[in-house]
């Protein structure tokens, strides 16, 4: 199976899912509220299980979602729980979210912890080195403050 790419257009309800094994960025973009979030998601599962056998030194996950709702959040733990199964420590995993300036303002420690809670679920069975960089962006996409979390 050849896995160099995948690439999904988005739609009113879903998000657009470019994957690249090249450069190792992996990219959630858009809406998330499919209304069958399995047919959605399934590709980029099977994707990403075949992208761990020969992953890339780092791995960036982009999950620069607008808006998702909860069978979302169920298929990007999932995502990461995969990922998270890289098996060699010197690679490294970065999960990048993405924040709306105002809400990236605003966050006070909790919510950054919350904000994390899905990688941090899957930290004790990691196999591979894990960041989190957590992202501020204005109405045009463009990055305006990022923080760092390494773990």
């Amino acid at each position: 199976m050849s896995i160099s790419k995948l690439y999904i257009k988005d739609t009113k309800k879903t998000p657009e899912i470019n994957f690249n094994q090249r450069t190792g960025q992996l990219v959630l973009k858009g809406k998330s509220i499919p209304e069958n979030a399995t047919k959605t998601y399934e590709p980029a599962i099977s994707w990403l299980k075949e992208y761990i056998k020969s992953p890339k030194q780092e791995t960036n996950l982009h999950f620069d979602l607008m808006y998702f709702n909860t069978a979302s959040s169920i298929w990007m733990a999932r995502m990461i729980r995969i990922l998270s199964k890289i098996n060699d420590r010197e690679k490294l995993l970065v999960i990048n979210l993405y924040f709306d300036m105002e809400e990236f303002d605003e966050m006070e420690e909790q919510d950054m912890q919350d904000a994390i809670a899905p990688v941090l679920d899957v930290v004790n069975e990691a196999t591979v080195s894990l960041g989190v960089k957590i992202f501020g962006t204005d109405h045009t996409g463009a990055r305006l403050k990022q923080k760092l979390i390494l773990i």
